[in-house]
C-alpha cells in the first residue's frame, strides 16, 4: 500500500492475536472506516522480552500467521513488522512525530494500557497519548482485558498450550491455536495403518505443546504459481478442513528418539499433501502420548481417538 495513505494503526508485538490484541484491532477498524484510513497493526520482527531479558520466550504464532488472524478476524488491512533491534534504539518523541506520523502517515493510534516503546522503553501510554494530542493525531489506550477474572496474557496462554489445556486456550485466544508449514516426509507410518499422515516440524521459536494426541483440524493451503508461471492445473486450490488425530511428541512407539513431531492422521481424506503447506488447528487434548506394545496396538488407538475426535466435533 501507499504510504501517501492515512493510517489508523495498532502498536504491540501482538503474539498469538488474542482476545486482548482484539480489542485493539477493533478499534482500529472502526477508527478507519470512520475516518476512512487503512486499518493497520504495526509489530516487531521479534520478541521484545526476548531481547530485553536474554531469556527465549517461545512464540504462540508466526509472522505470517499473526498476519493472517489480523486479517482474517478483525480486518486489518496492513500489517508493519519492523525490527526491534533498530526500534529499542530509536527515541520515543521520534516513533511517534517521525516514524508514525511522517513516515506511515498515522492519523490515529490504539495501544494497550501497558505498552512501552522506544529508547529503554521511555515510551508509555501516558506519554503516547500527550505527544498524539500536541501533533493533532487521535489516540485510544485500551485498558486491560479479563475473561472469567483472568488477564487475557500471551503469558498465561503459553502455560495453557504446554500444559494442554487446548479449550481454554481456544478460549482466550478467541480462536484455535495454529501450526502452519510445509509436510515433510515421515516414516510413512500412515500407509501401514491405511490412514493418510502429514509430518511438520515445530517451527524454532515456536512454543511446543504438551505432547499428546489431539482432536484437530487440517486446512490445506492453495499452491500458488510464482510470477513467470501461468495457473494451470498443478496449481491446486486449497480445502479443508478436515478433521484429524494430531500427535505431538518424539512417537515413542516407533522409535523417534528426540525429535519432536507433529503428526497428523487425517479422517475421511485421500490424497498425498507431501511438499504442500498446511495449517493444523488445535481444538482438545484427548490422551497423553505412550509406547504401545506394537504398530497394530497403536493403529486401534488410533482408530478409537478418530471417534473421539469426530464425536468431539460433532457436540461443537
Amino acid at each position: 500500500m501507499s504510504t501517501c495513505q492515512t493510517r489508523v494503526i495498532a502498536l504491540g508485538f501482538f503474539d498469538g492475536v488474542h482476545l486482548g490484541h482484539g480489542a485493539l484491532l477493533q478499534r482500529v477498524k472502526e477508527m478507519a472506516d470512520r475516518l476512512g484510513a487503512v486499518p493497520a497493526a504495526f509489530t516487531f520482527d521479534k520478541s521484545p522480552a526476548a531481547v530485553i531479558t536474554g531469556r527465549p520466550v517461545p512464540l504462540l504464532s508466526t509472522q505470517e500467521d499473526r498476519s493472517a488472524w489480523m486479517n482474517r478476524l478483525y480486518g486489518i488491512q496492513e500489517v508493519v513488522i519492523a525490527p526491534f533491534d533498530t526500534m529499542q534504539h530509536m527515541d520515543w518523541e521520534e516513533f511517534i512525530a517521525g516514524y508514525l506520523v511522517k513516515q506511515r502517515n498515522v492519523i490515529h493510534v490504539v495501544a494497550g494500557h501497558d505498552f512501552h516503546f522506544g529508547y529503554q522503553g521511555r515510551g508509555n501510554p501516558q506519554r503516547l497519548k500527550a505527544k498524539c494530542e500536541e501533533l493533532g493525531v487521535g489516540c485510544d489506550i485500551i485498558p486491560k482485558v479479563e475473561r472469567e477474572g483472568v488477564t487475557v496474557s500471551s503469558t498465561y496462554i503459553r502455560t495453557l498450550i504446554a500444559q494442554g489445556e487446548m479449550e481454554r486456550a481456544v478460549a482466550f485466544l478467541g480462536h484455535p491455536f495454529r501450526l502452519t508449514q510445509q509436510v515433510s516426509h515421515g516414516k510413512r507410518l500412515g500407509s501401514s495403518l491405511g490412514v493418510p499422515t502429514v509430518n511438520l516440524r515445530i517451527p524454532e521459536g515456536m512454543i511446543v505443546p504438551a505432547f499428546g494426541v489431539y482432536a484437530t483440524k487440517v486446512w490445506v493451503l492453495p499452491v500458488q504459481p510464482d510470477n513467470h508461471e501461468p495457473p494451470g492445473p498443478q496449481h491446486r486450490p486449497g480445502s479443508g478442513p478436515h478433521l484429524a488425530v494430531t500427535n505431538v511428541g518424539v512417537r515413542p512407539t516407533v522409535a523417534d528418539g528426540d525429535q519432536v513431531t507433529v503428526e497428523g492422521f487425517i479422517l475421511d481424506f485421500d490424497g498425498d499433501l507431501y511438499g504442500r503447506s498446511i495449517s493444523m488447528e488445535f481444538y482438545h487434548y484427548l490422551r497423553g502420548e505412550r509406547k504401545f506394545p506394537s504398530v497394530e496396538a497403536l493403529a486401534q488407538e488410533i482408530r478409537r481417538n478418530a471417534e473421539e475426535t469426530r464425536a468431539y466435533f460433532s457436540r461443537e
